[in-house]
């Protein structure tokens, strides 16, 4: 340990004096204002960027009564996308590999040995071309992978190499297994890939990559695509955020008034929690929000006024518009965001159905969607394989990782 006490309760009582200078009192009854006045709806730059779908309101149920109740799809599944993180080599390449696995509930031991694997490479030589633009299929026919060179960068080649990889994985596995979904997909995470969608605020390189590039627009088509089919099939397709970093509404909230919030999932835990008299959480209902159309942020190009980064859209553009719900968990005082494209929501009945069966999951599970959490496990690449795989590509590459002293100090490289 390298605090003594006294150093412990220094910082402690730092602490305390930067809080005498934070009044969080009157937090919740601002978002209780916020929630009711300005979502009905919320206006930037001129345009009506966030509204409800139906009714504002904010709603709960009893956590006991939610976990107990029958689900309204017979069958669920789930499907992640888990990378072993971008690495550079000494040879110059930075490399990422994804693999995306699809979970059903109830179990089908088939599908969960499927995967789609990705691996993703930048070359610091322009002239270097490793992509490989078939899939090559192994593990008996149940699994295939391919080789994708990300587009030249001379900054960000992390961020390119591992967007491409975990989000063509992802789309790619999740087109792949669709015929097999009969009910309900719900992905880990967004709907759509906000990771590359989120280039166009990150730096003038990679936003230009966005629109003038083939590879990640791609990507983005293959959403596209994959909302069409499921449209098409009447699935519906929903997405569940466990950690939203949105802060498009505070941010709409700030032009008019303060917006003392981090981010939207603080705004919206703060409106949806429950105390009693003496200030404490209630913990014995989940609350939650109505659907609202979003399109601000990462959302904006894929709303009905969107150009969807050039990516040509067979429907009704309001159809893939993004809408979404949140649910706040005072058990363990987490907060998720559950999104669908409009083209599911629009439907009462069908909104409500995906809204009880995922109260239904978050309830029973105290967390993720069991179809989701099985997802997760499948996809996931533990530290070890990471490791593992990473001395199994030196040896192919005849390159080593490139270290730095916080990789020996930090053991991130084994």
């Amino acid at each position: 340990m390298t605090l003594d006490p006294v150093h412990f309760d220094g910082i402690a009582q730092l602490a305390g004096r930067i809080s005498q200078q934070v009044d969080a009192t009157d937090h919740d009854s601002f978002a209780e204002t916020v929630f009711e006045e300005f979502l009905d709806p919320l206006w930037y730059d001129g345009r009506r960027v966030i509204e409800p779908v139906g009714e504002l309101r904010r709603r709960r149920i009893d956590a006991e009564d939610a976990a107990l109740q029958e689900a309204p799809f017979p069958t669920q599944h789930g499907l992640d996308s888990g990378t072993i993180n971008p690495t550079t080599f000494t040879n110059g390449l930075v490399l990422d590999v994804a693999q995306a696995a699809m979970a059903a509930v109830p179990s089908d031991l088939d599908l969960h040995r499927a995967r789609s694997v990705v691996a993703t490479v930048h070359s610091n030589d322009a002239t270097v071309d490793c992509g490989e633009d078939d899939w090559t299929v192994f593990d008996g026919g149940y699994s295939r992978g391919r080789i994708l060179q990300a587009p030249h960068v001379n900054r960000y080649e992390e961020a390119v190499v591992h967007a491409l990889s975990l989000y063509l994985a992802e789309v790619t596995h999740a087109r792949t297994q669709s015929e097999v979904v009969d009910d309900l997909l719900i992905l880990d995470g967004p709907i759509y890939p906000k990771g590359l969608l989120a280039w166009a605020d990150r730096h003038p390189e990679l936003a230009d990559l966005l629109v003038e590039d083939e590879r990640p627009r791609d990507v983005i088509e293959g959403y596209v695509e994959l909302v069409e089919t499921f449209a098409d099939r009447g699935v519906p397709l929903v997405g569940f955020v466990k950690n939203s970093a949105s802060k498009a509404i505070t941010r709409a909230v700030r032009n008019k008034e303060r917006a003392p919030w981090v981010d939207d999932g603080a705004f919206f835990e703060r409106a949806l929690r429950r105390t009693d008299d003496d200030g404490e959480t209630r913990t014995d209902c989940l609350t939650f929000t109505n659907w609202f159309v979003s399109r601000c942020g990462v959302d904006e190009p894929l709303s009905a006024d969107g150009d969807a980064v050039g990516v040509e859209r067979e429907r009704d553009p309001e159809d893939y518009e993004v809408t979404f719900f949140c649910i706040y968990d005072p058990r363990d005082e987490l907060l998720f965001r559950v999104e669908a494209p409009a083209v599911f929501t629009r439907d009462e009945t069908t909104r409500e159905a995906i809204t009880m069966q995922l109260l239904r999951d978050v309830a029973h599970e105290r967390g993720p969607p069991l179809a989701v959490a099985k997802a997760d496990e499948l996809a996931r690449i533990s530290r070890e394989e990471k490791a593992a795989l990473g001395r199994a590509i030196e040896e192919r590459f005849d390159a080593e990782r490139d270290r730095s002293y916080d990789d020996e100090r930090w053991g991130l490289v084994a």
